[in-house]
């Protein structure tokens, strides 16, 4: 006999009552990151949260997932899952990201300290090259007509930002405790994966700012008449608070080139920024940005909050 589920409900409520009463009553410790920070070490009980100033989440996010049934089809479904989002893992780990999280039919990766911008990206770029030339052809021709009825394949979100972070859950219990990220690096990126068309990456507005000056990621390559401004588009995330500058972002719908994605992403991750060929592109590009009025007012004012958050002068 599967064993009765007893709960004395004020009994409860009085206990939840008492111990928000008692966390309300005073402030928790909030301590700065250090460099050897590790989620690992992260405390459940004390009441110290630890912040980071700036990190960067990515998270994808599997078009219709909802129409993968797991009745007769379980299998193919399980397959489809396991394709996808361990890809998706795969690749966030090859990257380094320094924590990785399943959500559902996606998963999200934080990267924090040196290199987060261009490891995010890369990451981010990866998944939706994976995306659109691996899993989504394989998958076309496994289940032509379900390929057919509902396309697939994953939308990215990357966003940036400041977070709290502290591990909460049932103490002495592993599998019930989870780091909880306050902030809005994880929710913004959300949104902007959940704005995206599958194949498609959407960065915020201050993911754009750490980037727009890395030949290798915002100018196109020599293939196809290139180099060329053209990489990005903008867009607005309308989830994002009309309040929020960091609504206005930027879209890309194209993948690592099948001749030059390898040496760029070696490039990106060298530090390199500049191109010798990108010279007259990159020149376009400032000029078509520096035109709108509205993004680089926005952009002022993202940068004049990091220089606050950061403490930089």
């Amino acid at each position: 006999m599967p064993k009765k589920t007893e709960v004395d409900l004020d009994g409860l409520l009085d206990e939840l009552d008492a111990s928000t009463k008692e966390e309300f009553a005073s402030k928790p410790t909030v301590e700065e990151w250090t460099d050897d920070f590790d989620v690992a070490d992260l405390p459940i009980q004390a009441r110290k949260w630890i912040q980071i100033p700036d990190l960067v989440a990515v998270v994808s996010d599997l078009k219709s997932s909802t129409h993968l049934g797991t009745g007769k089809h379980a299998a193919s479904t399980a397959s489809i899952y396991q394709a996808a989002t361990g890809g998706t893992v795969s690749i966030f780990n090859r990257f380094g990201a320094d924590f990785i999280a399943i959500q559902g039919d996606g998963a999200f990766a934080l990267f924090w300290g040196e290199q987060r911008y261009e490891r995010a990206l890369c990451a981010g770029i990866t998944v939706k090259t994976f995306s659109e030339k691996n899993l989504i052809p394989r998958l076309e021709k496994k289940w032509p007509t379900h390929a057919e009825e509902h396309p697939t394949g994953f939308k990215v979100g990357v966003a940036s930002g400041r977070v709290l972070v502290k591990r909460i859950g049932t103490p002495r219990n592993l599998s019930e405790q989870e780091p909880v990220w306050a902030g809005t690096p994880v929710n913004f990126a959300t949104k902007a994966a959940q704005q995206a068309d599958r194949h498609e990456l959407i960065v915020t507005g201050s993911v754009w700012d750490q980037i727009e000056k890395n030949d290798y990621l915002t100018i196109t390559c020599p293939c196809n008449g290139g180099p060329s401004p053209s990489l990005w588009s903008d867009v607005t995330i309308e989830k994002v608070p009309a309040s929020n500058d960091e609504r206005y972002g930027r879209l890309l719908s194209s993948t690592w080139c099948d001749i030059h994605g390898d040496e760029y992403v070696a490039s990106i991750l060298d530090g390199m920024k500049t191109r010798a060929d990108a010279d007259n592109a990159r020149t376009a590009l400032f000029k078509a940005l520096f035109a709108d009025a509205l993004r680089v007012t926005s952009q002022q004012k993202r940068r004049d909050l990091r220089t606050r958050r950061l403490g930089l002068r």
